[in-house]
């Protein structure tokens, strides 16, 4: 293993810790719903000894019909807006978190590669949907520009941009 993805790992485990260790303080639960991160992001919250105090359920949302059977993803949403979209990330959030009864809802859903199909897809192209009991908001990320169109690339920037904007939900109440 080079240094260089020996680090990465380290830092995105430590901010995995962070995040639990935040829930614990504040005594609030948090569910996953994940397209194209594939359930990285429950496997880094459940590596952390304590995340079962803390984390309510995770779902591997990978096609439009579980999306939309398991989440409530509206399929005039999915139709009108794509899966990859501000919209789909949204109500994935949304509906994470009220049927695990959590009080954060995360989601990811993007294009990780390599490139489909559809020439208007865009790989890198991220979107993760925040969901507490006030608001549902999104955060867009092009994850592959100038840097690199590999997929575990974007799956581990995606994972880890999800769970600095879940800490900064919960530390002020303002995604960035």
């Amino acid at each position: 293993m080079d240094a260089r993805k020996s680090a990465n790992s380290l830092n995105i485990n430590l901010l995995a810790r962070e995040l639990i260790d935040l829930l614990l303080e504040k005594n609030l639960k948090i569910a996953t719903a994940e397209s194209c991160t594939g359930g990285l992001i429950a496997k880094l919250i459940t590596d952390i000894p304590g995340a079962s105090e803390v984390f309510e359920c995770g779902i591997c949302a990978y096609s439009n019909s579980i999306k939309e059977k398991l989440l409530s993803v509206s399929s005039r949403t999915l139709a009108r807006h794509t899966a990859v979209s501000k919209e789909t990330a949204m109500e994935m959030a949304a509906s994470v978190r009220k049927l695990a009864k959590a009080d954060i809802g995360l989601s990811t859903t993007g294009y990780a590669g390599p490139k489909g199909p559809n020439s208007d897809e865009i790989v890198g192209l991220v979107y993760i949907g925040l969901s507490n009991i006030t608001k549902t908001t999104y955060i867009q990320l092009n994850l592959a520009h100038g840097i690199s169109a590999d997929r575990e690339y974007i799956r581990i920037s995606a994972a880890y941009n999800a769970l600095v904007a879940a800490l900064d939900l919960i530390k002020t109440g303002i995604v960035k």
